[in-house]
C-alpha cells in the first residue's frame, strides 16, 4: 500500500505540472489577445479632425455687431463650436467635478469606477452608480448605441479608439461642444448664448454650475420646464466642485447656489431679419475645419426693424383691398450693401404664408423695366431724347396667338408723345413700339447683363410683352439693376457679408462680399450719359403728372428716380427708385397669387417706398443728380419735338446731342402721321391749338374699289380734326359740296380721281383720293379700300 502510494506521487505532480502548464497557455493566450485588442485602437485610431463639427448654428449679426438671430443646423440642433480655451475654465471645472473628476488621470475606462459601479450593483441589486467616462459618453453622443451589453462593448472600442487618436484636451473639447443642454440646444457655447445672451468665454461659476447640471439628463433638467430640479443638480455639481478642490469651501458653495440667474427663453432665435438669414444661411458654402459660425451680415439692424414696421403699418392700411403681403430691399448706392431686407410681414405667420420670401420670389415686374429699354434705345440711337412716339391704339400680329393689343392702366391714349412723357407716365403703347425698333433678343440681352437671371426663355418665348412685364423676375434682381441705374451704368453685385477678420475685430477696415451669384464684378454698361438721361427723366415730378399727379407719394423733398409697376389682374405692385445714396424695392400683393382690389404701383408698393426714403434721408439731403454729360438743352415744342412755332401751344426744355443741334436749327414742319387719325378725331380742337387743320378720312392717296352696280349707294365718311370755331367749307375736285360746323360729312361714292379740300377761316387741307370700279362681283354688298402707302411699307 505504501508502495503504491509512492507510486502515484510522481504521476500526480506530472499531471498537476501539466495543467500548469496548459493553464499557462491559457492565461498567456488570454493576456496576448486582450493585449492584442488593446492595441488594435492604436492601428485605428480616431482624430481630432475625424469628428469636426460642420453642421453648425449659424450666428447672425449686424453690420455694428448687434445681434440679428441664429439658424440652426440642417437637422433644427442649434450647435456652435469654441475651442476650449474659449470655454469659461469654471464650466470646465464644473463639467469635470459633474461626469468625471478623474479625467485627467485615467484612459478611456475608469476601472476603479468599474470596480465600484459592480461591487455597488450586486450587494445593492440594482444599478445604483455609473462607470461612463467622458471619453465614453462622447464615444455614446458620436455613434448613439443601444443601451445593452453589445451597445456598450462598441461603446468602450469608440472610447478607445478616441484615446488613441486624441489627446485629452481634444477629447475634452469635443465633449462640451456637444453636450445636450435641453430642447435643442447643443454645446456650452450656444447654452450660454441661448440662456444668457454671452459667450461661453463670459460664464460665471452660477452659470457655469447651472449649465453643467443640464447633461446629466436634459429632458429632466430642462432650465425652462423644471428649474427647481436643476437647482438641485447644481447643489449636487457645487458639492461635487468642493470635494474636488475646485471650490475653496461649502460657503462659498452656498453662496454661489443662492445667487439668482434667469434663464431667458429659447425663443426661436430671430431677432430680426428672418428671411434674410435663412436665405443667407442657404448660400453659404460647405465649412472647412477652420470654419466660424458667427457671420456678420451688413444689415442695419435699426433700419431693419423700421422697414419691417412700415411693412406692416402699410399693409394693415390696404387689407379692405385684399392686400396680404409685401416685402423690401434697402441698399447702400456707394458700396453695394444690403442694408434692410424685408421678404413678408410676419416669417413665423405660417397661416398666412409668412415664410414665402418676397424678394426672392419670382413675379411679373409690370413696368417696371420700361427704364432699361429706354436707355438700350437711346444707347443705340433708336430714339433721341426729343423723339416724339405715338401713344395711339396698335395691334399686332403673333404667330399662333391673337392680335396682340396692348392698351394703358386708365384705357385712354395721349397722342403723340415725348420719350420723357411716354417714360414717366409708363406709357405701354409707346414702350412696345421702342422695343419693336431695339429688338427682343437685345433688350433680353442687356436685361441678362443687368443681371436678371431668371429671364432664361428664348425672346421669342417672351415677345413684344417682355417690357410689359411678360417675364418673371425678383424684387433682389430689380434692386441691383436700379443699383446700377444710380451708379449711372456701373454694375456691381449687391454685398451681404463682411469677411470673418472683420468679425474678430469690429474696429478693423470692413471688407463686404457677396454670397451669391449676380454680376461677378464691377463693369460698365455703355456711356453713363444715356444712365443719367433715364435718371433725370424718372426724377422728373412734371412729366409724370399725367399719370401721378405733381404731389403724389412718388414726389419728395428732394431729389428721386422712380418707377412703379402693376402686373397683369393687378397681382403685384411694385416701386422702385433712388437718390444719390440709397436705392429702394418695394413690392405689394398676395402670395397666392389672387389680385388685388382698386390697388397699382402708386397706391400699393409706393406708400412703402415713400416711407422708407424719407426715414432714411430723415437728417440729411441727398445731393442732385448729375447733369447729363455733354448734352444742351433746348426749348421745344412738346407735341412736334422741334423748334416752337409761333402757333407752339406748350414749349418745354429738352436734352439734346451736339450732333442734332444743326438739324435742331432747321425749321421743320411738323405734320402727324395717318396712325394718329382715329385717335385725333376724338380729340377737341384745342388739344393742338389753333393753325392746325386735318382731313383725317379719307387718307392721301387712298384707293377705294366699288364693285359694279354699286355706283351712288355706297357711302364713305369724310372726317376732320382741329377745327376752330368757324364753319367749315367742303370742297370736292373744286365743287363745293357743303358748309359744315361738324367735323364730318358723308358722300356716294362713284369711281375717279378725286380731290378733297377744306377750309375753314384761315386753316386749309387738301388730300386725294381715287374710286375705281372692281373686275368681279361681290358676294356680299359693299366696297374695299387700298392705301398705297400701307403696300408699300409691306413691301
Amino acid at each position: 500500500m505504501k508502495k503504491a502510494k509512492k507510486l502515484l506521487i510522481p504521476i500526480k505532480q506530472k499531471i498537476l505540472h501539466q495543467l500548469n502548464r496548459k493553464t499557462s497557455k491559457v492565461i498567456l493566450t488570454l493576456l496576448l489577445i486582450c493585449f492584442l485588442i488593446r492595441l488594435t485602437p492604436y492601428l485605428v485610431p480616431i482624430r481630432a479632425n475625424d469628428i469636426l463639427q460642420t453642421q453648425l448654428a449659424l450666428e447672425f449679426s449686424d453690420r455694428n455687431g448687434l445681434p440679428l438671430g441664429t439658424i440652426l443646423t440642417r437637422d433644427q440642433e442649434h450647435t456652435a463650436v469654441v475651442p476650449l480655451d474659449q470655454v469659461s475654465p469654471q464650466f470646465i471645472q464644473a463639467i469635470l467635478a459633474a461626469e468625471d473628476s478623474q479625467f485627467y488621470h485615467h484612459g478611456a475606462l475608469d476601472l476603479k469606477a468599474v470596480a465600484r459601479a459592480v461591487k455597488d450593483a450586486i450587494q445593492t441589486k440594482r444599478i445604483v452608480s455609473g462607470a461612463s467616462t467622458i471619453t465614453m459618453q462622447l464615444a455614446r453622443m458620436l455613434d448613439n448605441s443601444p443601451r445593452n451589453l453589445s451597445g456598450k462593448v462598441q461603446e468602450v472600442w469608440l472610447a478607445w479608439r478616441l484615446a488613441a487618436g486624441m489627446s485629452k484636451d481634444e477629447i475634452l473639447a469635443g465633449y462640451i461642444n456637444r453636450l445636450p443642454m435641453g430642447g435643442n440646444v447643443y454645446g456650452v457655447e450656444a447654452a450660454a448664448r441661448t440662456y444668457f445672451s454671452i459667450p461661453a468665454s463670459d460664464l460665471n461659476l452660477a452659470q457655469a454650475s447651472l449649465l453643467a447640471a443640464i447633461p446629466n439628463n436634459p429632458t429632466y433638467f430642462d432650465p425652462l420646464q423644471h428649474q427647481e430640479r436643476v437647482k438641485q443638480r447644481q447643489k449636487y455639481v457645487l458639492n461635487r466642485m468642493v470635494e474636488d478642490g475646485y471650490i475653496k469651501d461649502s460657503a462659498i458653495a452656498q453662496r454661489v447656489y443662492n445667487e439668482e440667474v434667469a434663464f431667458q427663453s429659447r425663443q426661436k432665435g430671430i431677432f430680426a431679419a428672418p428671411h434674410f438669414l435663412f436665405w443667407l444661411a442657404s448660400q453659404q458654402n460647405t465649412p472647412s475645419p477652420n470654419y466660424r459660425n458667427s457671420i456678420r451680415t451688413t444689415i442695419n439692424k435699426s433700419l431693419q426693424q423700421f422697414v419691417e414696421a412700415q411693412v406692416q403699418q402699410v399693409l394693415s392700411s390696404l387689407t379692405a383691398n385684399n392686400v396680404h403681403h409685401a416685402a423690401a430691399l434697402v441698399v447702400d448706392n456707394h458700396t453695394g450693401e444690403v442694408l434692410a431686407y424685408v421678404g413678408s410681414p410676419n416669417y413665423f405667420d405660417e397661416a398666412k404664408l409668412g415664410r414665402n420670401d418676397g424678394v426672392q420670389a419670382l413675379r411679373q415686374p409690370g413696368s417696371t423695366l420700361k427704364p432699361f429699354l429706354y436707355e438700350l434705345a437711346l444707347e443705340k440711337g433708336v430714339i433721341r431724347p426729343n423723339t416724339i412716339l405715338a401713344d395711339v391704339p396698335a395691334y399686332y400680329a403673333i404667330p399662333g396667338a391673337k392680335v396682340y393689343n396692348p392698351t394703358d392702366y386708365n384705357k385712354s391714349f395721349l397722342g403723340p408723345v415725348r420719350v420723357r412723357i411716354a417714360l414717366a407716365n409708363s406709357l405701354n403703347i409707346p414702350a412696345v413700339r421702342v422695343l419693336e425698333k431695339v429688338g427682343v433678343d437685345s433688350f433680353l440681352s442687356r436685361l441678362h447683363e443687368l443681371g436678371f437671371a431668371h429671364l432664361n426663355q428664348t425672346p421669342e418665348y417672351y415677345g413684344l410683352g417682355l417690357t410689359l412685364g411678360s417675364g418673371e423676375v425678383s424684387l433682389w434682381e430689380l434692386a441691383q439693376a436700379y443699383l446700377t441705374m444710380a451708379r449711372m451704368g456701373e454694375s456691381t453685385p449687391l454685398l451681404n457679408t463682411f469677411s470673418h477678420s472683420s468679425i474678430q475685430n469690429p474696429k478693423s477696415k470692413i471688407t463686404p462680399r457677396a454670397t451669391t451669384g449676380g454680376t461677378p464684378a464691377t463693369q460698365w454698361l455703355q456711356n453713363p450719359t444715356t444712365w443719367q438721361l433715364i435718371t433725370d427723366m424718372l426724377s422728373d415730378n412734371h412729366a409724370r403728372a399725367t399719370a401721378f399727379g405733381v404731389d403724389s407719394v412718388l414726389s419728395l423733398p428732394f431729389p428721386a428716380a422712380v418707377k412703379t409697376g402693376t402686373s397683369s389682374n393687378f397681382r403685384d405692385t411694385w416701386t422702385v427708385g433712388f437718390t444719390a445714396d440709397y436705392t429702394v424695392a418695394t413690392w405689394v400683393g398676395n402670395f397666392n397669387g389672387e389680385p388685388m382690389r382698386q390697388v397699382s404701383g402708386v397706391t400699393g408698393a409706393a406708400p412703402l417706398w415713400n416711407r422708407i426714403m424719407l426715414h432714411l434721408h430723415e437728417h440729411h439731403q441727398p445731393a442732385n443728380f448729375s447733369i447729363p454729360e455733354g448734352l444742351v438743352q433746348l426749348p421745344i415744342c412738346a407735341i412736334s419735338g422741334l423748334k416752337p412755332t409761333p402757333d407752339c401751344t406748350s414749349v418745354v426744355q429738352e436734352y439734346f446731342y451736339p450732333e442734332d443741334i444743326s438739324a435742331y436749327k432747321q425749321q421743320n414742319n411738323f405734320t402727324l402721321s395717318s396712325q394718329y387719325n382715329d385717335w385725333l378725331a376724338k380729340q377737341p380742337q384745342s388739344h393742338f391749338g389753333s393753325g392746325k387743320l386735318k382731313i383725317l378720312s379719307p387718307r392721301n392717296e387712298d384707293l377705294f374699289l366699288l364693285f359694279p352696280g354699286e355706283e351712288g349707294q355706297q357711302k364713305l365718311e369724310f372726317k376732320l380734326a382741329g377745327t376752330s370755331s368757324e364753319s367749315v367749307e367742303w370742297w370736292l375736285n373744286g365743287k363745293k359740296l357743303a358748309t359744315s360746323s361738324t367735323k364730318s360729312l358723308f358722300w356716294y361714292l362713284h369711281p375717279g380721281s378725286w380731290t378733297l379740300s377744306v377750309k375753314s377761316g384761315e386753316l386749309t387741307d387738301r388730300i386725294t383720293f381715287q374710286v375705281e370700279l372692281a373686275k368681279t362681283t361681290p358676294k356680299r354688298r359693299g366696297f374695299s379700300v387700298v392705301n398705297s402707302h400701307i403696300k408699300s411699307d409691306r413691301q
